[in-house]
């Protein structure tokens, strides 16, 4: 394994890590030498991926379920963490809330403050959880999982993207706040990828050739498509980046 990538001795925290990209990065990450946290809101499907690492790489991985609109429950997951592993040196907000699509003149508040709530707020209390240790060991890596839709407006999905947008500024300022101790913080802004969260729009043949029609790539991004970006921003070879959004996308942006 080359040196830029290696995560051996790092421990990474990935929220919404059951299924979809956040699996994937899960599994990467585990896969460069990392100790991983599974968490996701049920306690069955965590613990499936967790088992599914370790047989990989023994002693790579627990499960500790979290809702991510609960900080209780995020704190528990730093708690637990720190109590398993002795530290955290990544984090990962890859958890989303998505319960609107039409509109804006449509949604209610309820389902706005959600969105926001969930997308924004609750990665904040995550990372400011975290963030301590990382600041007094002079070393950490915060990554934003955002969207390409916080760079382009929407007449389907414009809360999501919305926060998604705010998400960028969340790295950009968080950066600044915590770059002296050199606490990195960075985006990653994927399209359009196979993951239950986006199903509708490629669950069938016709749905998918439309959805990758104007993608230079002609293709869909599959969720190891993104756990790349995310091995990088959170090793050696991303040290010098940081406030920073990189879009994966198969070029669908340009």
């Amino acid at each position: 394994m080359g040196e830029l990538f290696d995560l051996t001795g790092k421990v990474a925290v990935i929220t919404g890590s059951s299924r979809g990209i956040g699996k994937a990065i899960a599994e990467r990450m585990a896969e460069h030498g990392a100790k991983v946290v599974i968490s996701s809101r049920k306690a069955g499907p965590c613990d499936e991926v967790a088992a599914a690492i370790n047989e990989k790489h023994p002693g790579a991985a627990i499960a500790v379920p979290a809702s991510i609109s609960s900080k209780e429950d995020l704190q528990r997951l730093v708690d637990e963490t720190v109590k398993a592993f002795g530290k955290i040196d990544i984090v990962v907000c890859n958890a989303a809330t998505n319960p609107f699509f039409g509109p804006m003149s449509q949604i209610n508040d309820d389902q706005f403050r959600k969105i926001l709530d969930n997308n924004i707020i609750a990665n904040n209390w995550l990372i400011q959880m975290a963030a301590p240790q990382m600041r007094e060991r002079k070393d950490g890596a915060v990554i934003i999982i955002s969207s390409i839709g916080g760079l382009r407006g929407s007449t389907g999905i414009g809360a999501y993207n919305i926060s998604k947008a705010a998400d960028f500024q969340l790295a950009r300022n968080l950066a600044v706040e915590l770059g002296p101790d050199n606490v990195r913080v960075n985006c990653i802004a994927p399209g359009l990828v196979k993951t239950d969260f986006a199903k509708a729009l490629w669950d069938t043949p016709e749905a998918e050739k439309r959805s990758s029609a104007n993608n230079p790539l002609r293709r869909l991004g599959e969720p190891d498509d993104i756990a790349g970006a995310a091995v990088f921003l959170a090793s050696k070879a991303g040290s010098w980046m940081t406030g920073q959004a990189i879009v994966v996308d198969g070029g669908s942006t340009c």
